[in-house]
């Protein structure tokens, strides 16, 4: 199929599709006139790129778990993400609740309030956590 049905089928741009391929993504089987031709088979790759993508993998992470050296998907950084996962749930979590109890907190000012102060350093902890990495 060419780049433009694979474009259609996966909801992808074409030149998401040629920068996949220029990462090594995914192969092209060759081409009818400028146009880039796939197998029926990159549908399912796009569709493992996407889960890569949404669990918050890097492309090049994905990269490396398709590439010919490994021995398949590493599930030791499939562990590791899903760990890294259950951390930030929590986070949103105690930032939802927090915003919750901001929005109906009785007392006058927010920043007398021991729950928003809470909020209020779990958030600067992102923040720190996020410019030393």
């Amino acid at each position: 199929m060419d780049i433009g049905e694979v474009a259609r089928r996966s909801g992808l741009k074409p030149s998401t599709l040629r920068f996949y391929e220029d990462k090594k993504l995914i192969k092209s089987t060759g081409r009818n006139g400028l146009r880039r031709l796939f197998d029926a088979e990159v549908l399912e790759r796009l569709a493992l790129i996407a889960l890569g993508r949404n669990a918050g993998f890097s492309l090049d992470e994905i990269g490396m778990m398709f590439s010919p050296e490994s021995a398949g998907i590493d599930r030791q950084a499939l562990s590791d993400k899903a760990d890294q996962l259950d951390r930030t749930i929590r986070q949103l979590a105690a930032m939802r609740d927090g915003l919750r109890h901001a929005a109906k907190c009785p007392e006058a000012d927010h920043l007398a309030c021991p729950t928003f102060q809470r909020l209020m350093a779990l958030s600067l902890d992102k923040q720190r956590r996020r410019t030393t990495v």
